[in-house]
């Protein structure tokens, strides 16, 4: 069964008659992980980068959060128009339209001209994400029926990591040949050598077969039990609370810290913007899944996202750097609970389309926030705004805590 069958909605009958390369379990989670993982890495190599386009291109702030957000709001409308395919086309054809998104995209971003170019770049990547977001924590469920907690783990290192990676490897990148472009032409070379195997593999069928029937990949409202509509909408608003503070530290984050601690190489600062999420992704791997733990990792978060707008306002660079990776393990352990509380839950042929619309939920945290972020700042100066944004968001944390409190007293009673 080749890509273009998948994608004209023809699966062959006899799967055993099936020719390609009958990957393993394990490489199959490889192949999975790593193209969500390049997928995030490229949509992220801009962070330390954007004040040099600011410079080459002559940007305001502003124009800063309206390219960072393009890629959100791709990001979102795309889980919302097909987030669900890859139930009906198959994981793989799923993965490879959205490395092929990503890779466009990332070529239109690092030959961009101007803030249509590097807007209509990052809403490519954003549509490939979206893509892959819902494909691959699908796939990684069926690789491992029996390890649900592994499952969800994997599909938010993947998730995580990759944002985390993105900026430390633009930054690096930088350093050689033209700092704009020569992340990105790298990261190309990568994603072509990825599409070698996902279409060679041989590819798995749908999990809800419709041969022909192509009204089925039409936007789906998600069907939700009482017993777990609670708790996706946790699930979702921990995500929105996370992804409003990811958003700010990976879009005018690096240009906010560089003023403040005298860091100014896109490494340095692509590294330290990026410790909330190395935090994260760090947390998720090495610590159990304990829904118990979720109201007080979010109160933590709220705790040291307040310290990082302190120790960045008082120009402490090693107080700044403890409270991101405090902030980033608190919002890890909050949404490991989260995520896997609802996965758990979650019947196989709805795992796609739940998991797409929790991430609709999670990424408009690093859209409308950020872009008012930005508005905000062009009146009162990044200090003053970057304080006021974190408060907000330490306040929601506070009060999602409660919520998630009670809701689980509710499950257990």
């Amino acid at each position: 069964m080749t890509v273009f069958s998948e994608l004209a909605m023809r699966p062959q009958a006899d799967i055993s008659a099936v020719r390609g390369w009958n990957a393993s379990i394990p490489s199959r989670l490889v192949l999975t992980i790593s193209a969500t993982a390049l997928l995030l890495v490229g949509a992220n190599l801009a962070t330390p980068l954007y004040s040099l386009l600011q410079q080459r291109l002559g940007l305001g702030p502003f124009a800063v959060t309206l390219t960072f957000s393009s890629y959100v709001m791709a990001l979102i409308l795309g889980l919302v128009l097909f987030g669900h395919w890859s139930d009906h086309l198959g994981r793989r054809a799923a993965l490879v339209l959205a490395v092929l998104a990503g890779l466009g995209g990332g070529i239109i971003f690092a030959t961009a001209d101007g803030l249509g170019a590097l807007m209509v770049g990052r809403s490519l990547q954003g549509v490939g994400v979206a893509l892959a977001i819902g494909a691959s924590g699908a796939a990684l469920r069926e690789l491992l029926p029996r390890h649900p907690r592994w499952a969800s783990r994997f599909t938010l290192l993947a998730s995580t990591g990759g944002v985390a990676l993105g900026p430390i490897i633009g930054g690096f990148l930088a350093a050689y040949g033209e700092p704009t472009r020569t992340p990105f032409i790298v990261h190309a070379m990568l994603m072509v050598l990825l599409l070698i195997p996902l279409c060679l593999v041989r590819a798995r069928p749908a999990i809800a077969p419709t041969p022909g029937e192509f009204a089925v990949l039409k936007p789906q409202k998600p069907r939700l039990s009482q017993a777990v509509r609670s708790q996706f909408w946790v699930a979702s608003l921990v995500g929105f609370l996370s992804f409003a503070l990811f958003g700010f530290c990976l879009s005018l984050g690096p240009g906010y810290f560089a003023q403040s601690t005298g860091v100014h190489s896109a490494l340095g600062t692509g590294t330290l913007a990026t410790l909330v999420l190395l935090g994260s992704a760090g947390i998720q791997l090495l610590a159990p899944a304990r829904a118990a733990a979720l109201p007080a990792a979010l109160m933590l978060m709220a705790v040291f996202s307040v310290l990082v707008a302190v120790a960045a306002n008082s120009g402490i660079l090693w107080i700044l750097a403890l409270a991101m990776v405090g902030a980033g393990c608190a919002q890890g352990i909050a949404f490991q609970s989260a995520f896997h509380r609802l996965s758990a839950s979650l019947p196989a042929r709805e795992s796609a389309r739940v998991f797409s619309s929790v991430y609709v939920v999670t990424y408009l945290g690093s859209a409308v926030p950020v872009v008012g972020l930005g508005a905000l700042t062009g009146i009162l100066g990044i200090s003053v705004a970057a304080s006021l944004f974190i408060s907000v968001v330490a306040v929601g944390c506070m009060v999602l805590a409660v919520v998630a409190w009670k809701v689980s007293k509710t499950s257990r009673a």
